[in-house]
């Protein structure tokens, strides 16, 4: 029996509102070799997770075609029947801190309203790249950071089945009315727990990140790029030398306002047994005194498992 077949997803044009974006850093993958350039995008990535917790990067060897294929992958799924995709669905396992299977909308709410957020969630064990050279540079990156020797390595433990997640996500076009009862958001402001969360692009604009001056600022889809944003668990980490930035789901502009925004992510976090302290051999952390956390300084030392139940 023939398989189905699959229409491409289409990408709506980009929005043509006059929106107050953010001025976000590029990292162009391409560049790791040449000469110079591998210092430069280090510089690159340290200003952006340091005092803005978001950046872009390119030339990450995933083309366009393949991330829209997810997107239809995740449009098809979106499209089925409410109790066929109940069949995905565990509120027990969810609400113990398992974020595996279907969410369905009605189990988010703001401002007392079900927001029309649908989630799908399948748990991975290893990173998105498309290519061993992108696995590389991530590796070799490692080594380039201020006063660490050239090819070091941070210390981690093997891979168990919790490190990351891939996530499909459809926010449901609403009403006026509907949006004003829910103050425009789909998601209020939060930061994510991980480590880093990638969102490949997708042309509604609805992400917002707030600023150093505490003002919220839209995040432009930039064709060919996946958003990187970094989370509470590397802040922990590195005792707050990495900012978790604060961002939330809002209402699109009007000219997208009526169109349903369909998401491809991937979340990554330490495993579940690494102790969120600090870490204790890092020259850079030592010399700028970053020895402590929100977690230690009340006299706690949770692993990543008891973060995730307590968020």
């Amino acid at each position: 029996m023939p398989g189905r077949v699959i229409s491409p997803y289409e990408q709506v044009p980009v929005t043509k509102a006059d929106l107050d974006w953010a001025e976000l850093v590029t990292l162009d993958l391409s560049s790791f070799d040449q000469p110079g350039r591998k210092e430069e995008l280090v510089k690159q990535l340290e200003h952006a997770v340091r005092h803005v917790g978001f950046f872009y990067v390119k030339n990450f060897n995933i083309s366009q075609e393949e991330v829209d294929r997810q997107l239809a992958l995740g449009r098809e799924f979106y499209d089925l029947p409410l109790e066929e995709k109940l069949k995905y669905h565990n509120l027990a396992e969810l609400e113990s801190g398992e974020y595996n299977g279907y969410r369905p909308a009605g189990l988010r709410k703001c401002y007392g309203q079900h927001t029309g957020v649908q989630h799908s969630e399948v748990r991975r064990l290893s990173h998105p790249t498309a290519s061993p050279s992108v696995a590389r540079q991530h590796q070799n990156n490692r080594g380039v950071q201020p006063e660490m020797p050239q090819g070091s390595r941070c210390k981690a433990p093997p891979p168990v089945r919790d490190s990351a997640r891939a996530s499909r996500r459809r926010s449901a076009a609403r009403s006026a009315e509907e949006n004003k009862k829910v103050g425009e958001l789909y998601t209020p402001g939060h930061t994510d727990l991980g480590s880093v969360s990638l969102l490949f692009r997708q042309p509604v604009a609805a992400l917002q990140i707030l600023s150093n001056e505490r003002n919220w600022k839209w995040v432009k889809p930039q064709d060919a790029t996946i958003t990187i944003n970094t989370c509470d668990a590397l802040t922990a980490l590195t005792g707050g030398y990495i900012e978790s930035s604060v961002h939330r789901v809002r209402t699109p502009p009007e000219d997208q306002a009526h169109i349903d925004r369909l998401g491809v992510l991937y979340f990554a976090r330490p495993n579940n047994h690494v102790v969120l302290d600090p870490l204790n051999d890092s020259p850079v952390l030592d010399k700028l005194g970053l020895t402590t956390n929100q977690f230690t300084e009340l006299g706690e030392h949770l692993t990543m498992e008891e973060w995730v139940k307590k968020r």
